[in-house]
């Protein structure tokens, strides 16, 4: 006989704030609003705000969805922060600095602030949580991230998926997750803010290659190798700016991975197959209705695994199509090396023969978060 579930432990009525009406903020809007919370939603344009606060719909990105009856929305930054206990932020990753700058004088001072972004601020390569403590006057215990394989559609139908909250304090990735948990959303927690943000941010990249070879026409060989090679330089890249290894098999990782490589709900993944299909950047631009966080984060991403001496040629190859210096259909050729030499499966091995165990081991953890409901006594925990 099953065990009857836990009685809830949030309070519910607690009063947050979500900045970003995009299909991810409402979404997310949505998930805490079933939740139980006492959710005010932030959007930029006044008439979308009104959609929202009126018609509980958001028909630019969430066609056919019925939002919550207790969802209220407003334009007035002010207003969807006053008393907010927790704030979690849905913009555009570039725009992330002008909006906390706005919303830093309305901020209650022991206010957990969430990022629910995945992306690289350009010209300081900073993450979104960096960017978080550099522009707001509050403690890093106060700041946490959420990422995983979180299509806004799919959850806003309500199929049954889960997500990581990470903070350095655990304490607050737990108050998080239990506010952000309903029936058809699990959240796990873990204290490596790190790899969790590294892998919601690198993974959109590898989308784009995904999507890049996906329009060209090649098949599910070379999409599975550039997963697979992909996870590899997700992994060396996050270990190398001191992630741990497990979170890259988790939800933030490769349970991220899979998600945005194989949907064609994923911006990332669409605008990749677009630009294979002969498209120029500029067009593709203008037929994607929200921000493309991969096309902003190649360049900062390459900047910091240069500084680390990693090796992404994936990425590599993704900055030369966009940047018009590849043809989109060379790109597969050349995923790993330019040397003729066999090397091991892991860029970072000094004994290069142990690549495939590496790559085993962590195949292996996947697997075992897969059985035991996506979480692991050493990466994401209930």
């Amino acid at each position: 006989m099953a065990k009857p579930p836990k009685p809830s432990t949030v309070k519910r009525g607690t009063r947050v704030a979500v900045l970003g009406a995009g299909s991810w903020g409402t979404t997310f809007a949505k998930i805490l609003a079933d939740g139980g919370a006492d959710v005010m939603i932030w959007a930029r344009r006044p008439e979308l705000a009104r959609e929202i606060q009126e018609a509980k719909r958001n028909s630019d990105y969430l066609p056919g969805i019925n939002l919550p009856v207790s969802l209220r929305a407003t334009s007035r930054l002010d207003l969807a922060l006053a008393g907010a206990e927790q704030v979690f932020l849905a913009v555009p990753s570039q725009s992330l600095r002008e909006t906390l700058a706005a919303a830093r004088p309305h901020l209650g001072a022991n206010a957990i602030v969430v990022s629910l972004m995945k992306g690289v601020e350009k010209g300081t390569d900073l993450r979104m949580s960096e960017v978080i403590g550099e522009a707001l006057p509050i403690p890093a215990e106060q700041i946490a991230v959420v990422s995983g394989p979180n299509l806004a559609l799919e959850i806003a139908k309500e199929q049954p998926t889960a997500a990581v909250v990470s903070s350095t304090s655990l304490e607050t990735a737990q108050a998080v997750a239990k506010l952000a948990s309903t029936g058809y959303f699990r959240t796990f927690v873990n204290t490596d803010v790190i790899g969790t943000e590294f892998g919601g941010v690198l993974k959109n990249l590898i989308a784009v290659a995904i999507g890049i070879v996906d329009g060209v026409g090649y098949g599910e060989n070379t999409k599975a190798s550039i997963i697979t090679r992909g996870l590899v330089e997700m992994t060396d890249f996050a270990v190398a700016h001191g992630a741990q290894v497990e979170t890259l098999s988790g939800l933030a990782g490769l349970g991220d991975l899979i998600a945005t490589c194989q949907s064609p709900l994923s911006r990332n993944n669409t605008a990749g197959r677009l630009l294979g299909q002969g498209l120029s950047m500029a067009d593709v631009t203008k037929q994607m209705k929200q921000t493309t966080e991969g096309f902003a984060s190649v360049g900062p991403v390459l900047e910091l695994a240069k500084a680390k001496g990693v090796d992404m040629p994936i990425v590599e190859q993704v900055r030369q199509v966009l940047a018009g210096t590849l043809k989109p259909a060379d790109i597969a050729p050349h995923l790993t090396t330019d040397s003729d030499e066999p090397q091991g499966e892991r860029n970072l091995d000094d004994a290069q023969a142990q690549g495939g165990a590496a790559v085993w081991r962590s195949v292996k953890r996947a697997f075992h978060q897969l059985r035991n409901g996506g979480g692991s006594s050493l990466g994401d925990r209930p």
